[in-house]
């Protein structure tokens, strides 16, 4: 599944003491001092400065055309009673603004979010995962990347802008902002659903025009027109993560954390990302549907350590286990007050801006406002720590630094890979019985829905041991539907799976040992002589970036072209990054690590770390092509080290057959051949243990070798 870390907000990544002693904990390369350096990496937020190239004018004054017309839809002038309903609120005196700004991210910049948080959704009508809505008094539009393209047309009401993010021409939310409010406007977001890095860039962009950004904190607007239909905030009970799949125990992650504070001068960290939180913890929750994680906040210092959160999710045996680690419980609503009483005791608070809100951020600032007499002590030095040793004497300070937990999670340890490989094979198991159901299903006449098939492969993969969720939401995907990059279906609105087009299926699951993602495009007929083509450059794409070996320390940008080449040769391609870094037994899009065409994100990718491999292609209104795999980086045997650096390649984690029928053989060199085959006989010798009857044969035949004509 094509991750929204593909979308770009510029983040710095300073690489730390912690990210060093992580690596060696858990047998990881060393570091090489070339690359000891700060480097900047994507999250997945929306931007709010133009990123076009210098040589392009874009100007807030272009426009672009409504859905409605899109979709040539009548009655285009039909109230839309929620922009009514919260339009009416922006002239509250306590409110009085002209603009509101709704992202899709919750309070922890999560890219899945609980229902109740879904407000975006709600005031727009567009269910995507990526996407920002802006309100003004008398227009709304909204923004989301190619992968929402036709997905947005579909679903926003007909009074809503679609603007495509990235497309040449198209203005960011600032430069449009900027073009139809008067000078002097007021702009309002709800402080808590904005990282302080983006409010500071949102609020540095729109003051151009003298407008104001206004942190609308006491209520959420969307909230107050959701009213009683809004769904209750999730309460489900926390677990602990075993440690025979964590392989490092909660103290000794705590313990390397606190060398980490200790070395940027720091006293204490606030946490804010729930899978940082889950990870570092080794908890799991079920808060957020297809995440293992829980709605909280963390705050580590020197000597303890305090979870907010609430704390009916914490059954005793819980309770028991962080105790034993040193870890207080909170209200989840009492984080401000404790970033507050932090200040009072002169703290030297570690802030990770690009992900922490402007909420925590501000409540800090004012307190060190108040307890020191000035604000001179709050570095505004992004990215850099504190100058001199912490001293309470000299009153509260901040630290304006990069989590670096973010970057050990990141990298797996041996435990964490071996439960990622054993939960893809079980995986691989169900996905073989679901294929060799649906084959015999769509051979016999039977008609099935895309909703109808989704639900069938998740009756096979709830049979697996250890099975939790979907990793999100399978993208079922027949002819036209396949070519909506993250297209879910409906039950009620969806198609029959057509036996004469291509079928696109983008699925995964969270086991108690890993996490999985895979997409598999088949064909039920006889495809195309053109789809054919289009697979075939889609796989030799998949092939060139499995079989990459490339420098330790290289960023994943680096490899991105790989992929496309095939397709680019006769001018194709395709609108979303190649791979997404992948959580284990946690968030199945996770950073920093990415492989993508923009190429501001410097991570390197470096052994133990999982990313995707998804290349594809997409004609709107036909059909839609991916095949992905997940992969783990790992040491190549290379016959030279130029220069002394090592080299790296990849481990297939993802054992499905793709099915040869699409393939235009004329097209595949040798290389490409054997490659096919030799996955093929991988496939059949690891997962053939695991199933039994048609499947079996099932497995057997898409397994078989191929011959070049």
């Amino acid at each position: 599944m094509e991750s929204a870390l593909s979308l770009s907000t510029a983040k710095m990544l300073a690489r730390s003491p912690f990210q060093l002693h992580a690596r060696s904990r858990f047998g990881l390369l060393n570091i090489y001092p070339q690359f000891r350096r700060n480097i900047n990496y994507y999250l997945p937020r929306f931007p709010f400065k133009s990123h076009a190239p210098h040589n392009l004018q874009v100007s807030a004054s272009i426009s672009a055309r409504p859905s409605s017309e899109l979709r040539k839809k009548p009655n285009n002038s039909e109230p839309d009673d929620k922009l009514t309903a919260i339009r009416e609120l922006f002239v509250r005196p306590d409110i009085n603004i002209d603009a509101y700004i709704i992202p899709s991210q919750d309070a922890h910049q999560s890219e899945f979010i609980a229902e109740c948080y879904t407000r975006r959704a709600y005031i727009s009508g567009f269910t995507g995962s990526a996407g920002t809505a802006v309100v003004t008094k008398d227009k709304a539009a909204l923004w989301t990347d190619g992968r929402y393209f036709l997905q947005a047309e579909q679903q926003l009401p007909s009074g809503w802008i679609l603007m495509r993010a990235g497309n040449l021409g198209v203005p960011t939310t600032s430069e449009w902002l900027n073009g139809i409010l008067a000078p002097g406007s007021r702009v309002g977001i709800d402080p808590f659903l904005f990282s302080s890095d983006s409010a500071d860039e949102l609020k540095e962009a729109i003051s151009q025009k003298n407008h104001e950004l206004v942190c609308v904190s006491d209520v959420n607007l969307v909230d107050e027109i959701w009213k009683e239909s809004r769904p209750k905030p999730p309460n489900r009970l926390v677990r602990v993560h075993d440690l025979k799949y964590a392989g490092v125990d909660v103290s000794s992650k705590l313990s390397s954390l606190r060398s980490e504070l200790s070395n940027a001068d720091s006293s204490a960290i606030v946490i804010s990302m729930l899978d940082e939180i889950a990870w570092l913890l080794n908890l799991r929750g079920s808060d957020i549907p297809h995440s293992p994680v829980m709605y909280a906040y963390l705050i580590v210092e020197i000597d303890g350590a305090k979870l907010f959160i609430n704390d009916a999710k914490i059954n005793p045996d819980v309770m028991d286990y962080l105790k034993n680690a040193g870890i207080e419980v909170r209200p989840y609503e009492s984080i401000l007050s404790e970033v507050e009483s932090l200040a009072a005791k002169g703290a030297c608070l570690w802030l990770d801006t690009s992900s922490v809100s402007i909420a925590i951020v501000n409540a800090f600032k004012s307190a060190c406002d108040k307890y020191s007499g000035t604000s001179g002590n709050v570095n505004k030095n992004k990215r850099t720590v504190a100058n001199g040793p912490v001293n309470k004497s000299r009153g509260p300070a901040a630290v304006y630094k990069s989590s670096p937990i973010s970057f050990a999670k990141a990298i797996k340890n041996e435990a964490e890979l071996e439960g990622m490989r054993n939960s893809h094979l079980r995986d691989a198991a169900a996905m073989a019985q679901f294929w060799a159901w649906l084959e015999e299903e769509i051979g016999s006449g039977a008609i099935l829905t895309e909703v109808d098939v989704a639900d069938k492969l998740l009756e096979f993969r709830s049979r697996q041991d250890g099975f939790l969720d979907t990793s999100f939401d399978t993208i079922s995907g027949s002819g036209a539907n396949g070519a909506i990059i993250h297209y879910k279906p409906e039950p009620n609105n969806c198609s029959i799976v057509d036996p004469e087009k291509l079928f696109l299926l983008d699925s995964g699951a969270q086991y108690i040992d890993g996490t999985t993602d895979i997409t598999r495009t088949v064909h039920f007929g006889q495809p195309s002589s053109w789809e054919k083509e289009c697979f075939t450059r889609v796989l030799q794409g998949h092939i060139a970036l499995d079989q990459a070996i490339f420098p330790d320390n290289y960023p994943g940008f680096v490899l991105d072209s790989f992929a496309r080449s095939s397709l680019w040769k006769i001018g194709l391609d395709y609108r979303h990054g190649t791979g997404h870094g992948v959580g284990a037994a946690l968030n199945v899009h996770e950073g920093p690590q990415s492989i993508s065409f923009r190429f501001g994100n410097m991570t390197p990718l470096l052994r133990g770390m999982i990313v995707s491999n998804e290349p594809g292609y997409y004609e709107d209104h036909a059909f839609g092509i991916r095949i992905e795999n997940l992969l783990c980086v790992k040491e190549a045997n290379t016959s030279n080290r130029f220069g002394g650096v090592e080299y790296l390649g990849f481990e297939k984690l993802t054992f499905v057959p793709i099915q040869t029928k699409l393939c235009d053989l004329s097209l595949l060199s040798t290389t490409e051949i054997d490659w096919l085959n030799d996955y093929h006989k991988q496939v059949w010798e690891k997962v053939s243990p695991f199933v039994e009857g048609s499947t079996y044969q099932w497995l057997k035949d898409n397994t078989r070798p191929v011959v070049k004509p």
